[in-house]
């Protein structure tokens, strides 16, 4: 999975029929800071995100677990929109600075 920002809407008239009154978003991949990060991914949206919104993106053939997407041309979704992260020095190996930061609160 990735986390990630939403910074954009992609618009395409003409599609496989499967993928008709699908939005695609585009969202680019945050730190644990909520930091900007260089990568980014054009995802189905299967929640309502909306520009600005922190989301969870499942990548690959779990890109295609969700009610939305199953069976269709979809290598990527927004299937969670994040209300809050918490990460502690018991929950993930991350350097010491990363740590030292205050939760990613969002709203």
């Amino acid at each position: 999975m990735l986390l990630g920002e939403v910074i954009g809407t992609v618009w395409a008239t003409r599609k496989d029929p499967g993928l008709v009154g699908m939005k695609f978003l585009v969202v680019r991949e945050i730190d644990l800071d909520g930091n900007a990060l260089t990568n980014f991914v054009v995802a189905a949206d299967a929640v309502g995100a909306g520009e600005g919104e922190v989301v969870l993106v499942a990548q690959g053939s779990s890109g295609r677990q969700t009610e939305q997407t199953k069976g269709k041309a979809v290598d990527a979704v927004i299937m969670a929109i994040v209300d809050r992260l918490d990460v502690t020095k018991e929950d993930a190996d991350l350097p010491e600075a990363a740590l030292e930061a205050a939760p990613l609160v969002l709203e």
